[in-house]
């Protein structure tokens, strides 16, 4: 049995170390209060994840270190630098696989598919300090100093998420009106949280996937008004009620709520199709093996785990 570290018990740090206690391999995971799934396999650590020298100490002996860690959205700039230097030195004084769970901020405002070849050309601050810490890992890795690989997908969906969508979900399954900043007729790619941690988990593994980013394997995108219909038909809800908000009130909520005021950056990820391709990590089943979940099997899932 090897031993994985998973830093962050949010719902993929939870599911990569569910699945890989599931597969019989030792898993530690490591947050500040010491949280995270329960299992035989699993040890749950308290610690600072920033502190390089503690971080290295319970990676010791490890085949892989996983970077599932979630700042709050409008403290990036200030934890993610720390913690992601703390992480790339643990990786390079234990030999371990540096496997990081990106996302998609780093392109920025795109209007053509996102492929791993899209430049990553973002302005925004969090796009930004996303794309330094990938700089980062990848010149260790080039360096030949670390084993880095990185997989990124769009909005989750699945039990435990915490997209946008999700917040949607539980408003139209209640059959209430839903008011948000949104194009709900535009394409967008949902990703599917175990399909992350499955990717995450074959990308450590495999010295084949080493040294570049993946997407992870996503169903054809639809828009969130498709979503919401679909979810709304597996309960017998109404059909949703869904209002675009126009701009002007996100940003005036922004002076009050810290969360809307992050938003603004963001926003054009909901204002026109945002479609992740994910064909280089379907088409190299020879390195990942990981296909998309079915858009109705997450939708059922996801339903299931909301009611529940």
């Amino acid at each position: 049995m090897a031993l994985h570290v998973i830093v962050g018990a949010g719902p993929v740090g939870t599911a990569t170390a569910r699945l890989l206690a599931e597969r019989g391999e030792r898993v530690r995971v490591v947050t500040r209060r010491g949280t995270g799934p329960a299992h035989p396999a699993i040890e749950r650590i308290a610690a600072d994840a920033a502190d390089a020298e503690r971080l290295t100490a319970l990676t010791e002996g490890a085949a892989a270190l996983y970077n599932c860690a979630n700042p709050a959205y409008h403290r990036w700039p200030l934890d993610w630098p720390p913690l992601a230097a703390a992480l790339l030195t643990a990786a390079e004084r234990t030999g371990a696989v540096l496997a990081t769970v990106g996302n998609l901020y780093g392109y920025g405002p795109v209007d053509a598919p996102m492929t791993e070849a899209t430049p990553l050309a973002a302005t925004g601050t969090k796009g930004r300090v996303r794309n330094r810490m990938w700089a980062d890992a990848l010149a260790a890795h080039q360096a030949g100093r670390a084993r880095i690989t990185e997989v990124r997908g769009s909005d989750y969906v699945g039990p435990e998420g915490t997209s946008l969508a999700m917040m949607v979900l539980p408003r139209v399954l209640a059959g209430q009106r839903v008011f948000l900043p949104v194009d709900w007729d535009a394409p967008h790619t949902w990703t599917y949280i175990p399909d992350v941690a499955r990717t995450l988990v074959a990308a450590a593994t495999d010295e084949r996937a080493w040294g570049r980013a993946w997407h992870v394997p996503s169903a054809p995108a639809v828009s969130m008004r498709d979503l919401a219909g679909r979810a709304a038909a597996l309960v017998g809800a109404p059909a949703p009620r869904l209002t675009r908000m126009p701009y002007p009130m996100l940003w005036v909520a922004g002076l009050a709520n810290p969360f809307a005021r992050e938003l603004r950056e963001t926003a054009y990820q909901f204002d026109r199709p945002y479609v992740l391709d994910s064909t280089a990590a379907t088409a190299a089943t020879a390195a990942l093996g990981v296909e998309a979940t079915p858009l109705d099997r997450v939708v059922k899932e996801t339903v299931a785990a909301l009611r529940g």
